[in-house]
């Protein structure tokens, strides 16, 4: 065997490369990180091996993290007074996940899960493993193994410009992927499936009528996609025989002669049970999926992972995973793996009040480094923090019988800062979370429209973790996105020094209102003229940011 380096003026990565005939069984892994001295980690603890990767960052200092505490998943940062040690892995392939936990000693040890070799039933979503192996990993002895990795940087700021998975990455096995269009997609689960609004003139629910509602607005605004979530289907424990209500065939021709893709949401469980799904899916015409509830990294799910996605991709299916767990190189191997979860994200405004502009400001430095993912941004529900109340609290769906006005869901942070959610977060399948009639006519609606979900480049301007994320992104169609979301409230100048220099640009200026710090829907919209030479600043409302879209003029 041998340890492969590579070593990088910002950071380092190293594997084991093994050359063994037959299989071999990985009893354990060691990996070990000393540090000097006290010091901080950022981190996200789960109970167990058993996660979906949607715990909030947390602070823990390195000398009084014990073993018998709860282990940390990947990614985690090292935020020393000096240098940011960004720690995680990458090319994950047949192998278990990596988790880290402390010793109480300044020093961090991996550990692993065990390979699963006995399950019992769990539901309609998942399986209880009731026997493990007392190895790690089952595998050939001729081959690679994940890279373990760290980015250094001086500052936060630096810390957005991480390269190192693109460098580490896989090449991909899909010859020709000029099948997958990345795109903006509806989604109706977050407010209950059931839209509500002066142009709805049908019984709204799950039924043909309302999928053909997101179809016609998703025309209208430049959306490629619909997502229909669970309930799509007659039972999701059946992917085959549609709900009777919906028509699922006719919604595909509409959807089709109207230019929007249809994607289908489902358990991983149900995908396992039933391996002639996405042979059927493609002959519908199903241009995706979104499969939910893995839950697992251990060897057998990770080797799943892998199978789905090439299954998927022999059909020319689109593959969002949720319940899934940080991106590992998978998406640049199979393409087609167009976005994942993996995140505490949006959706779990419904359930919890963590998802703060702190929080939103902390995964940029942190789970966003690794690659795509599936917030489910763009909500126009904005509240601030003090008048935040999660919807499930309020009441589920309607909160009165009597004219069934529903009770929807909200994002805390003004609407600006919403709206750098989506330019600063990276999904080239972005999946916007709110209702056709919260954006139809809204302020703000014109910068969704004319959204990309991929980019040039992009060029972090400021930052601090946890407090605040400024970011220029280059489009591949000439024009900028500069996005920035905060806290605090602040005066923010944003450099112009990406105009090339002798050119006039339009920008257009989506930012805090003057009232946002009261109303948090307070959005000002604004054009100017502007060229490299003069910065610009815009006042940020607490829990505010902004977005200003440059249009090259001359």
């Amino acid at each position: 065997y041998a340890i492969e380096w590579r070593v990088y003026d910002d950071g380092l990565a190293y594997r084991f490369v093994t050359s063994i005939k037959g299989d071999v069984k990985v009893l354990s892994e060691d990996f070990c990180i000393q540090l000097a001295q006290d010091t901080r980690l950022v981190l996200q603890q789960p109970s167990g091996f058993k996660t979906s990767c949607e715990e909030e960052y947390t602070n823990v200092q390195s000398a009084a993290w014990k073993a018998e505490d709860r282990m940390s998943e990947l990614p985690l940062v090292i935020a020393g007074a000096k240098q940011k040690v960004f720690v995680s892995e990458f090319d994950l392939f047949d192998y278990p996940g990596m988790f880290m936990k402390g010793n109480a000693d300044n020093s961090l040890s991996a550990v692993h899960p065990k390979v699963p070799v006995e399950f019992g039933d769990d539901g309609d979503r998942s399986v209880k493993i009731l026997k493990e192996a007392d190895y790690i990993a089952e595998t050939n002895g001729t081959r690679s193994f994940p890279w373990r990795f760290m980015h250094i940087t001086q500052d936060d700021k630096q810390m957005a410009v991480n390269t190192m998975p693109m460098r580490l990455a896989p090449a991909s096995v899909i010859g020709d992927p000029s099948w997958i269009k990345v795109g903006k997609t509806t989604w109706e689960w977050w407010n209950g499936s059931i839209p509500y609004g002066p142009d709805v003139n049908f019984v709204s629910g799950l039924n043909l009528d309302t999928y053909k509602y997101f179809v016609d607005f998703a025309a209208a605004n430049g959306l490629q996609y619909i997502l229909m979530d669970e309930g799509w289907a007659k039972s999701t424990r059946d992917p085959f025989t549609p709900n009777p209500d919906i028509d699922l065939h006719e919604l595909i021709r509409y959807a089709k002669s109207k230019n929007v893709g249809v994607i289908l949401w489902l358990t991983w469980l149900t995908a396992e049970k039933h391996p002639t799904m996405f042979e059927t899916f493609e002959k519908w015409g199903v241009a995706g999926v979104k499969i939910d509830f893995m839950d697992r990294q251990d060897q057998w799910m990770v080797r799943w992972y892998e199978s789905t996605a090439r299954a998927a991709a022999r059909h020319r299916l689109l593959v969002n995973y949720h319940g899934a767990f940080k991106p590992t190189g998978m998406n640049r191997t199979w393409p087609n793996q167009i976005t994942r979860e993996g995140v505490l994200g949006n959706e779990m405004t419904k359930f919890t009040g963590k998802i703060t502009p702190a929080h939103c400001a902390t995964l940029p430095f942190t789970r966003f480094l690794l690659g795509p993912g599936d917030f489910t941004p763009g909500s126009f529900g904005n509240v601030h923090t003090t008048a935040f109340t999660p919807q499930c609290k309020k009441g589920h769906r309607y909160g009165d019988e009597t004219d069934r006005r529903p009770i929807w869901a909200e994002e805390i942070g003004t609407r600006a800062h919403a709206l750098a959610l989506c330019v600063a977060y990276d999904s080239p399948l972005m999946t916007l979370c709110d209702w056709p009639e919260r954006y139809r006519g809204a302020k703000g609606i014109g910068a969704l429209r004319a959204l990309p979900t991929v980019w040039r480049a992009t060029h972090p301007f400021t930052g601090v973790i946890g407090e605040d994320y400024g970011v220029v992104r280059e489009t591949f169609d000439g024009r900028f996105y500069a996005a920035y979301l905060g806290v605090a409230a602040k005066d923010v100048t944003l450099p112009l020094d990406f105009l090339p220099a002798g050119t006039t640009w339009e920008a257009t200026v989506y930012a805090d209102g003057p009232r946002a710090a009261d109303d948090a829907t307070d959005l000002a919209e604004s054009t100017r003229r502007v060229t490299r030479d003069a910065p610009l600043t815009l006042a940020v409302a607490p829990e505010g940011g902004f977005v200003v879209v440059f249009t090259k003029v001359r």
